[in-house]
């Protein structure tokens, strides 16, 4: 028989220096989930991805049992690593702090594709162009 679904958790956490601080902790605890062993399954399974932030989707079962599915990196993670940026703009439209080319967007629209909501490879680069500009980022 199936285990009963209790929740389904997202969170964004570092790869493979994922800890129980705040606000990852309260989550999980209030999900009734053993946070250090979901931890160290996490970070086990993303160590050779450290400096990147990878979003896991966490399915909790009725007897606090669970299952974790690693997500690929946000959008923005993925622009800020082909730029070699540190952050966004703080205005975006008006301080532009790079440029980034419909080359590179269709290379991370391909590596995002999976786990985006269309499989239009064209919307998904609408998409992306929506996100760099969002963070100051000139389309070229």
């Amino acid at each position: 028989m199936a285990k009963k679904i209790k929740s389904v958790l997202k969170l964004n956490l570092p790869a493979g220096t994922a800890t129980p601080a705040p606000p990852v902790g309260p989550i999980l605890g209030q999900a009734g989930i053993n946070m250090m062993d979901f931890l160290k399954q996490y970070n086990a399974a993303t160590a050779d991805q450290k400096g990147q932030v990878i979003p896991a989707e966490i399915t909790v079962f009725e007897n606090n049992s669970f299952t974790f599915v690693l997500k690929l990196p946000p959008v923005s993670d993925l622009i800020k690593q082909t730029l070699k940026m540190k952050a966004g703009s703080s205005t975006p439209g008006k301080d532009n702090k790079a440029k980034i080319t419909m080359d590179q967007i269709r290379a991370i629209a391909e590596k995002k594709l999976p786990d985006m909501n269309t499989e239009n490879i064209d919307s998904a680069m609408q998409s992306i162009i929506g996100s760099a500009r969002s963070m100051g980022v000139e389309v070229v």
